[in-house]
């Protein structure tokens, strides 16, 4: 396993999905996941500490493991099967580590919440990594970020039936 932290989100020029950066701590390998957009909106929020008057869902799994008196560990990025990748939650309760399927992009916007490892099997970055440093640029980070924000700031409670 190679521990791993976001690079940035970018967007697929092909077809606009987002596209999660993450690159090796010494910045000679990458590994673009192509995710959904709330998950971008979810990991982009915590890269730009945007805070919510109410947990949302991934701090709600972070509190509920906490209350069951477990730490998220770290998230390892475990496979990549015909185009879908898996990850798993690791997690210590009662001192044991206790392994918890997740998708990639719930377990890394997880990690960041919880300042935790993102590790990646070195299997999938054979398989899908990319040693090119010109990869994609992260965008969400900047310009496309005040474009989520914006989203965020047209919501409004009387347009929405639960408030956050």
């Amino acid at each position: 396993m190679l521990e791993m932290k976001v690079f940035g989100l970018a967007l697929d020029e092909n077809n606009q999905a987002p596209v999660l950066i993450l690159k090796d701590l010494k910045d000679e390998a990458g590994l673009p996941i192509w995710i959904g957009a709330m998950e971008a909106m979810a990991i982009s929020m915590v890269l730009n500490k945007v805070a919510f008057p109410r947990p949302m869902t991934h701090d709600l799994l972070l509190n509920v493991i906490a209350g069951m008196g477990g730490k998220l560990a770290r998230v390892e990025i475990t496979a990549l099967e015909e185009g879908t990748y898996f990850a798993d939650l690791v997690v210590i309760q009662n001192g044991q580590p206790r392994r918890i399927d997740a998708r990639p992009s719930d377990a890394v916007a997880l990690a960041l919440r919880a300042e935790a490892p993102i590790l990646v099997a070195e299997t999938v970055l054979a398989r899908a990594g990319t040693a090119d440093k010109a990869a994609p640029k992260p965008t969400l980070l900047s310009g496309e970020a005040d474009r989520w924000t914006d989203v965020l700031e047209k919501f409004s409670v009387d347009d929405t039936k639960y408030k956050m």
